[in-house]
């Protein structure tokens, strides 16, 4: 029996074919989960590359050894020096580059979803910058509400939440779009890097050369303590963001759409706003203001596997924590035995890739 549609003269349009779509769909789901895998992979290989690499050199087999060594002592040889380079030195480092990576890219991809802006990030609402002025503040004035090492990291914490408390009361008002979402943050980050400015104005040099380090961004203050702050952090967020993700999907139509879908869009926005402003506050205060994290990985990601919040909350999770390893490796080996400061790299890297995708992007179209 043949469909009149197809055959209607005046149709232009063409038939809808459920078994085209169904394997459309399964290759995507297929080139989705082949992405994620992949990302898997090399998270792997990039991680035993950065244990390896450094001024006492290792293979990388011997790096994992000496990883896997201390659970399976009886399974793997490992000599001290290896034990003592990977697990003193370089592991505290490598896995909170991944978690920091993860953290911030999951973040940057919630917010671009949320605010339905390619741009917006938590560093766009004036995380970073908030976060700056308190470590500021301890590093000038020696002044916080704690002392001794936690003193920089309570300080940049705390006024790190002066903008997810602004942002949440304007979304609290009815009538909040994400534009003004935007602007608000754009504006509380102006205010602070202004204030950053002045106090580092006044301030003696090496004060200032102290507050402009943190400003970049580093791993070299990497310890073991900080590293279940920053995985409970991700953990904790990752899963309230997967939960929504459906719900997410639903809000980038608009927020009238996802409303007669039965979405609470308010509720939704509040809870996604803040963790992703609290898990970046979280890792900003152990590591400084690292950006391009949050703005790449997810555009790089979306370029592959598309904008389903789903699958694209995993990727970018798992494609943050690579892209930021692999620059720290840049960062200690480039010029070594001198490091750079991690967030200087992730620009010089971050900024070219980004036009490259916007370009690649025009010409597609």
């Amino acid at each position: 029996m043949v469909d009149e549609a197809q055959v209607a003269p005046g149709n232009k349009k063409p038939a809808f074919n459920v078994e085209e779509e169904k394997q459309k769909y399964r290759k995507l789901l297929f080139r989705r989960l082949l992405f994620l895998v992949l990302c898997v992979v090399l998270l792997f290989v990039v991680a035993g590359i950065s244990l390896a690499l450094g001024s006492a050199s290792l293979s990388f087999f011997e790096a994992y050894s000496a990883v896997f060594g201390k659970f399976f002592p009886n399974w793997f040889s490992v000599t001290p020096l290896a034990d003592t380079v990977v697990w003193h030195l370089r592991l505290p480092r490598m896995l909170l580059a991944i978690l920091v990576g993860a953290t911030l890219a999951m973040s940057g991809s919630t917010t671009q979803a949320l605010l339905r802006n390619p741009l917006a990030t938590p560093y766009t609402l004036g995380v970073s910058a908030s976060a700056g002025l308190g470590a500021a503040i301890g590093i000038i004035f020696g002044s916080g509400l704690t002392g001794g090492p936690l003193l920089i990291i309570t300080n940049a914490f705390l006024f790190s939440l002066v903008p997810v408390t602004v942002i949440l009361l304007l979304v609290k008002r009815k009538g909040a779009s994400p534009e003004t979402i935007i602007l608000a943050g754009i504006a509380v980050m102006y205010i602070f890097q202004a204030c950053t400015t002045l106090l580092q104005y006044f301030a003696e040099s090496n004060a200032v050369a102290a507050t402009v380090y943190w400003l970049v961004g580093d791993l070299s203050r990497a310890a073991w303590w900080q590293l279940p702050y920053v995985l409970g952090a991700l953990v904790i967020c990752l899963i309230i963001n997967v939960r929504l993700s459906w719900d997410l999907n639903l809000m980038k139509m608009g927020d009238d759409t996802a409303k007669s879908l039965g979405v609470e869009v308010d509720r939704v926005r509040k809870i996604l706003l803040l963790t992703a402003c609290l898990s970046t506050a979280t890792v900003v205060s152990f590591t400084g203001a690292i950006g391009f994290v949050c703005l790449v990985a997810p555009h790089i990601c979306r370029a592959f596997i598309g904008s389903d919040e789903r699958f694209l909350l995993i990727s970018s999770t798992l494609f943050g924590a690579v892209l930021l390893l692999f620059a720290d490796i840049v960062a200690r080996r480039i010029i070594a035995p001198i490091v750079l400061p991690v967030g200087a790299i992730t620009a010089f890297l971050g900024g070219p890739l980004l036009l490259y995708l916007l370009i690649r992007k025009k010409k597609s179209r």
